[in-house]
Formats: C-alpha cells, structure tokens, sequence
C-alpha cells in the first residue's frame, strides 16, 4: 500500500483521522514491545502464552521446553490447572483410551500408560466444593460427599450396608454384598475358623473390595490389608477406600502379575471379588497361591461357593484347591475357607488342570509388567521363615531381621543400621521440622523409595499406614518389607501410580532423581514426577525430599512452578553425607468459579 503525499493544505478530515489512528497503532505497539521486554510483564506474558500453547497443541517440543524453563527456574514459569473435567483424572487408567484395547482376560482393564509427550503437563484441580478430608478414625464412618459426589454406589447397594447420602456427608455402615449386617460380625464369624486375633495374622490382600470395609475393620485386629479393585469410571470405590483412610489402590488381575512378591500375604479374601479363578487353566488361583504365604488362609465368598447355576465352577475350584493339596477348613453358607500347604511336596500330583510346578529359575518374586504363569511358583525358592505360624508375630516381626534380609549381602548389618537410621530421623522430622506425623492431619502416607520400610517401621505408634513403593529398577527388597509386617508394591516412577488424585497426606522419599535415572541417564523427567506426586497429593499435604544440595535445589525450583510452599532443612546432625531435606506443603487452591 503506498503512502499518502498530499499537501496539508489539501488533506481532508477524513484523512486526518485515518493518519492519527495509524499513527497511534504504531506508538502503541513501540510501548507494548518495550513493556514486553524491559520489565516483569514480558516474562508473565510469556509463561502464560507458553501454557495457553501447551494445553492447546500436541507439539511435544512446547513440553519439552516447559519443563526445561521449570528445571531452571530462571524465569517465572508456573505449572497451569488443568481442566475441570479431570478431577479424577488417573492417566493409566482411562477408561476412554483403554476401552479400545483387547477383552480378553480383562487386558483393557489393566494399566496401560500413555507416553509423557501426551500427557498435558498441568495440576489436577479439586472438584467443585472440596474440603479437608474427615480426620482418621472418624473417616472409616463418614467422608465429605463433596470431594467425591459419586453416588451410584450409594444408590445400588446402600441396602447392603455399603454405604449412603446422609447430609452433607457418605456414611459407611460397614457392610458388604456378602457380609449386609456388617463387617465386624462377619469378622467374628471368620474368626471361629482362622487366627484373626493374636499377631499370628498381619498382612492380608482383599481382591475387588467394595468400599474396602473388610480391610477397615480388620485394622482393629492389628491386620494390615492391601484392598484392591479395578478403576470403575461410576464406581469410584478405590477412591472412597482412600478418602476413608484405609490402604487401597487400583488394580485388575487379568494378564499380568500382581505386583506384589511372591509369598507376602498370611490371608487372602475374596468377597463376591467375581474372579474366575479356574478359568485359562486355573491362572488366578495360580496367582493367588503365589502371593499366599504356605500355611496362609484363603478365603472366598459368594460365587461360585454353593451358587445357584455355578456347580461345575465351584466343583473346578475345589478341584484345583485339592489338586495343590489346600486343606478345605470349612463351607458355611456361600463362604469357603482353604489354609495353603506348608511345602512343595505335594506336587507334582495327577490332577485335571495338568498343574506343574515353575522352572527352578522363576522368581516369584517378579511382579513388574510380568506375564502371569500357567504353573505353580516354588516356596522351595525361598529360603528362612516364611509360613504363618513360624514367622514370628506382630509385633515383634517388625523388628526382628526377615529371613529373607539374611539372604542378601551383609543383610543383616544393613538391616539393622537402616532401621537405627530412620528412627533416629523420623525423631529428627518430628522434634526439628514440625511435620504433623502423630496428629489427625497425617493418616495416609507413601514412601516412594522404601528400600526395607524404615521409614514406615519407625512410624508404628503413629495413626497411619504406608504405602511402601519398591522402585521396579531397584534391587528388590519389597519381600523384605512384607516379612515384616508392612504393606507396599512395585512400581517404575517415570509411570503415574495406580490410585486416584488426592489420595496421601504425606508423601516421603529418599534420592529422588535415583528414580529417574539409569546409568547415570534422566529417563523420564523430574517435572513430570512431581507432577504426579502434585496430582496423588491432597491439599495443604506434605511432602518430605531427601537428596544432595543440587538436587534440592532443582526440586525447590520445580515446588515453586508447582504451587507448593517449601522450605529447605539441614539433614539431622548425626547423619552422615551431603544431604539437604526439602519440605513442601501443597496449597489448597480451587480453580475459578467460572470454569465449572
């Protein structure tokens, strides 16, 4: 467009004005430019374009650049909300993309993680109305309707006790499909039969537990159980497992292993769980022997024990229970009761499922994205105290050296100086660094780096349980933590865990980018785990990081991208190395009233 060269004396007002707006267009966008670069406003702008770019692109690059700018903290970058369409979001459990992968043997159920590059990088926002969850032990009665308002269950089995809407609050009556009167009856009816009481009893898995009720009531016998179900997008029952205070986390068994190790569990419960356990050749009774302790106790309640129209499923389940020599206790109505053999001898034994005990070379312990086996894991590959009855009982195998620590090199040494270590620092968090453990904010905790559970052991007298996370990469040592009477299960942290947003109130770990790393390489990206930790964190939580001065360092920039408000801490006088201590506190913040 060429320009106007008219005398003055013959320009028109009209052309006047149009020279005066253009004119005035230019020295504003002079101003703005200087704005942009020569002050504050520039770098907000900035940070604020990036994340309107990353949330509206699939450019894994604008990610990638994101999280380098938060790792240096050198400009004013934060970590946006997400949408509040995700509150409960669970990246490896999207019911959305698994739903177009196989069902057979309920694969689409099981995890499967998208890669970090699809992964908007944002923090999950509370839902609408969220409030500080029901301190424990109140919470296994009541828990805000509000922070989760889900109410199919209530409205389908509130006639069984599970649970119901009373106010502002779920209330839970402590009932089961199988157990309508209550938990603690059927408890008591459970326990004319096995050794609930006495300490001979500590560790227990609950497979498709409801609302975890069984597991909750249990805690009263000193039983610490692992309550699991699969992610139900109407359901939600893992989540109110958490919000009441009882360990939980989501899980299905269909082609892989649990991923626990192998013989951990002094009882193993099915309550109308609906696993098929002879199907595929009887895989899941397979699998579940795996994980019962010899001389441990199954349990299985409804179907197909004494069914209508499920004979042949019940007389294949008592076929397969025989044929790995299970001493059958009791059937009492549609409950069976089966204690595990103290050895292999049994078998190899003629049976109709073609049973056979693994190759001397399988470990029963693997258990990370591990194929389930079509025969019988070997008790015999485990050496040292591991049947009930010869373990010693709770309490006192919390402290006593597990056998299966005394295999492993100088065991018993590192044993013992691991739990001297972390008594001493748990004093150290308490006494020096305020963290509320021992109060009614703390109940739920996870240590993601738990090596043998000293962190966990020297919290006996507080009001919590432990989710003691064994990284997958790691020298396993999560046996170790099951011998002593401790909870926990494999995991890789460059992978979102198993559980719902806003599920811990503390959150522990030891050498953080240890988690990350591989020979010395980053994996995955140190953002992006404290991202998760921010999604599986509930407001005004804790989180606890022990790592080198450097370390600390990047992690403290990250915490500030990601709202939560952190100080830096000496380590405990009488440690030794360079550890610096970070504890952070995640801000209760609500997205704005116009995004919902």
């Amino acid at each position: 467009m060429g320009h106007l060269n008219l005398p003055i004396q013959k320009r028109s007002p009209r052309q006047w004005r149009l020279l005066d707006l253009v004119s005035a267009a230019f020295f504003a966008i002079v101003v703005i430019f200087l704005l942009l670069v020569f002050t504050p406003l520039g770098d907000s702008m900035a940070a604020s374009g990036r994340q309107a770019l990353l949330l509206t692109t699939s450019d894994p690059g604008q990610r990638h650049r994101l999280a380098a700018l938060v790792e240096l903290g050198t400009q004013r970058v934060t970590i946006e909300a997400c949408s509040a369409d995700s509150v409960d979001h669970m990246p490896c459990e999207d019911p959305r993309r698994n739903s177009q992968l196989s069902r057979e043997m309920n694969f689409y159920r099981e995890r499967h993680c998208p890669l970090p590059d699809d992964t908007p990088l944002c923090l999950i926002p509370p839902p609408k109305g969220y409030e500080i969850p029901v301190p424990w032990p109140e919470s296994l009665h009541k828990v805000w309707h509000s922070n989760m308002p889900h109410n199919k269950i209530a409205e389908r089995k509130g006639h069984q006790g599970w649970m119901k809407l009373e106010g502002p609050y779920f209330i839970f009556p402590g009932g089961g499909t199988m157990f309508p009167e209550g938990a603690v009856p059927y408890i008591e009816k459970l326990g004319q039969y096995i050794p609930i009481s006495g300490g001979i009893l500590r560790t227990a898995l609950d497979m498709g537990c409801g609302v975890a009720s069984f597991g909750g009531y249990l805690l009263a016998e000193d039983i610490l159980t692992v309550s699991f179900a699969p992610r139900d997008s109407h359901k939600s029952q893992i989540q109110f497992a958490l919000e009441r205070g009882i360990p939980a986390f989501v899980a299905m068994l269909g082609t892989r292993r649990l991923p626990f190790p192998g013989f951990s569990f002094d009882l193993v419960h099915c309550s109308r769980c609906l696993v098929p356990f002879t199907a595929y050749n009887a895989t899941y009774f397979l699998e579940v022997d795996r994980l019962l302790r010899p001389g441990g106790y199954l349990v299985i309640s409804g179907p197909p024990v004494r069914w209508a129209n499920q004979d042949k499923e019940w007389d294949d389940l008592q076929a397969v229970a025989r044929s790995l020599c299970y001493e059958i206790i009791v059937v009492e109505g549609s409950t069976a009761i089966w204690k595990k053999p103290l050895g292999d001898s049994c078998l190899p034994n003629q049976n109709e499922f073609g049973l056979e005990l693994c190759d001397e070379s399988d470990d029963p312990s693997y258990a990370w994205y591990y194929n389930l086996k079509k025969c019988v894991s070997r008790t015999s590959t485990v050496k040292g105290e591991l049947a009930v009855g010869t373990i010693p009982k709770w309490p006192s195998r919390l402290t006593k050296v597990p056998s299966r620590a005394t295999q492993m090199k100088n065991g018993i040494d590192v044993y013992e100086a691991d739990t001297r270590r972390w008594l001493r620092r748990v004093a150290y968090y308490k006494n020096s660094l305020n963290i509320k453990l021992g109060t009614p904010a703390i109940r739920n905790v996870m240590d993601m780096n738990a090596f043998f559970g000293g962190f966990a052991a020297a919290l006996k007298s507080d009001p919590v349980w432990v989710m003691n996370v064994e990284p997958a990469r790691k020298p396993p040592t999560l046996a170790v933590i099951y011998d002593r009477g401790l909870i926990g299960v494999y995991h890789d942290w460059c992978e979102p865990f198993s559980t719902y947003p806003r599920t811990y109130d503390l959150i522990h770990v030891a050498g953080i980018e240890s988690l990350i790393k591989d020979q010395g390489k980053n994996r995955c990206s140190l953002v992006d785990l404290m991202v998760e930790m921010d999604r599986i964190l509930r407001p005004q939580g804790t989180v606890v990081i022990r790592d080198s001065p450097e370390v600390i360092d990047k992690v403290g920039r990250i915490a500030r991208a990601i709202k939560w408000t952190a100080t830096i801490h000496e380590k405990e006088p009488e440690s030794h190395g360079r550890e610096k201590i970070l504890v952070a506190t995640k801000k209760f913040w609500k997205l704005p009233s116009a995004s919902h």
